[in-house]
């Protein structure tokens, strides 16, 4: 399992356009990616579970991977979060 803490630069945090290009990405890896934020934790594949979690702008948010390629999917999922623009 790899862990990484992430800030959230965009603006408008993770609404819909951002949360789906995550959902994208994270589908493209064989681990389990999930996101935990406020002590709520969502599965970064479903779309309706990072949603929920309403991550605002700077936030600090934990990424996990667990699983074949969990270093590469950590750091590709932590990465896309921090470079998202509105």
């Amino acid at each position: 399992m790899v862990s990484k803490e992430v800030v959230v630069n965009n603006g408008t945090g993770l609404h819909a356009r951002p949360a789906t290009l995550l959902v994208k990405k994270a589908s493209s890896f064989k681990s389990d990616v999930s996101i935990e934020f406020n002590g709520k934790k969502a599965n970064v594949k479903s779309l309706i579970g990072v949603l929920s979690l309403g991550v605002t702008k700077g936030a600090n948010i934990t990424v996990t991977a667990n699983g074949d390629d969990e270093t590469l999917a950590a750091e590709e999922i932590a990465k896309l979060i921090e470079t998202l623009e509105d």
